[in-house]
């Protein structure tokens, strides 16, 4: 485990630790002292402003007299804050999904392509969430548009296509460090579709359809090639062996009367052939 990783943890934990509660000075022990004596003077009406509920899924951050009350937020459930003098933040601890909206990206070879993605992150400190930014949401939207532009800017195309899942690595680990000082966790990042120019998508098109062609070209040589050599070693057995050649006329004939009925067929004998072959020999 790293430096940087063991810091992250730190950070992470940090809202967890209590702290002292600071001093609100002797101004701030007038005002909640009269905003006690206020309560108290308008009960049971005021109990309604002092009793705040949270859900589970929910912390609430309370600010008195505009300084954090304690190292922990409060909830979920029941809990009393003094009207005029505290106030609350509630923070949503639930997985939060956004979609980027399509960017136009000049990849590193110079092709302008449209992506867009899909990110999941959830708040692990509510404290650090209000305290360090001033919007945890809309920062998060951004930043996530801007580190999609970073991370395949230096991308070829072909990387981005065919390696989806190196890329949203590595925007989750570039946001995920980015954002944990406003206490945001970046769980998931997904890149839902990349968009190519018309003219583009024609060309990848036709070389798609050249490689399949001259691949059909190769395997058809192939069997061309494999099919003259059974050829050539079906004649040589068959030049060891007049019958079976006599028998291979045979089964040609038998083949062709059986599938064209409408052919007119001179069986020739062989020793006709034979006789003109001896023939020539005896003249050369």
């Amino acid at each position: 485990m790293d430096a940087s990783t063991v810091a992250k943890q730190d950070r992470r934990v940090e809202f967890e630790e209590d702290e002292p509660e600071p001093g609100v000075g002797f101004c701030g022990g007038i005002l909640i002292f009269f905003s006690v004596i206020l309560i108290i003077c308008s009960f049971p009406i005021s109990i309604f402003m002092c009793i705040k509920i949270v859900t589970e899924y929910e912390r609430a951050v309370i600010f008195r007299l505009g300084r954090i009350i304690s190292g922990r937020p409060k909830g979920p459930g029941l809990f009393f804050i003094i009207p005029c003098v505290d106030t609350m933040r509630k923070v949503d601890l639930r997985t939060i999904m956004f979609d980027i909206r399509p960017q136009e990206i000049l990849t590193r070879d110079s092709v302008t392509v449209t992506v867009d993605a899909v990110v999941y992150y959830r708040i692990f400190s509510p404290i650090m969430s209000v305290k360090n930014v001033a919007d945890v949401d809309s920062s998060t939207r951004f930043l996530a548009q801007t580190t999609l532009r970073n991370v395949l800017g230096t991308k070829n195309l072909s990387d981005i296509l065919s390696e989806r899942e190196a890329v949203s690595q590595a925007m989750l680990a570039q946001l995920d460090e980015a954002t944990d000082p406003w206490g945001v966790k970046v769980e998931r990042v997904e890149v839902k579709d990349v968009r190519l120019p018309t003219q583009m998508q024609r060309a990848m098109a036709a070389e798609a359809e050249a490689n399949r062609e001259a691949n059909a070209k190769v395997i058809a040589a192939e069997g061309e090639k494999k099919a003259s050599r059974s050829l050539k070693e079906a004649s040589d057995i068959m030049a060891e062996s007049p019958a079976a050649l006599q028998l291979r006329y045979l089964q040609t004939l038998n083949t062709i009367s059986a599938e064209k009925n409408s052919t007119v067929i001179f069986p020739l004998p062989m020793e006709i052939m034979s006789f003109f072959v001896d023939n020539k020999k005896t003249k050369m």
